[in-house]
């Protein structure tokens, strides 16, 4: 999947997975020894998210049901757990410095 901030025109990645089962959001990215440019997962539903057994930071946009990004965590550590974030329905997660120019209010999509 693409995922795309219509607000900014900016490409948050090109090889993003879904996370959409418990099983699949559980695991999230565990374990993995990095991300590439580009890529990333989409996790819904989710409000919430841990970092747990992870390598490397992310930055985290969570967005409400319409895909108002309503916070953007950067750079966000391994081995934490992220606040619950009211009204998310989703969170993407993407490498360090991928969420660009991001802000809350701006609107992203899942481009299929």
């Amino acid at each position: 999947m693409i995922v795309r901030n219509l607000t900014r025109g900016l490409v948050l990645g090109d090889r993003i997975r879904r996370a959409d089962t418990f099983r699949l959001r559980l695991m999230g990215l565990m374990f993995r020894p990095r991300l590439e440019p580009g890529e990333g997962l989409w996790l819904e539903p989710c409000r919430q998210v841990h970092t747990h057994f992870m390598r490397f930071p992310l930055d985290l946009v969570f967005m409400d049901p319409e895909g108002r990004v309503l916070r953007v965590l950067r750079a966000f550590p391994p081995w934490r757990v992220s606040p619950l974030v009211a009204g998310a329905r989703a969170v993407l997660e993407i490498p360090a410095g991928a969420a660009g120019g991001t802000q809350p209010g701006d609107v992203v999509r899942i481009m299929a």
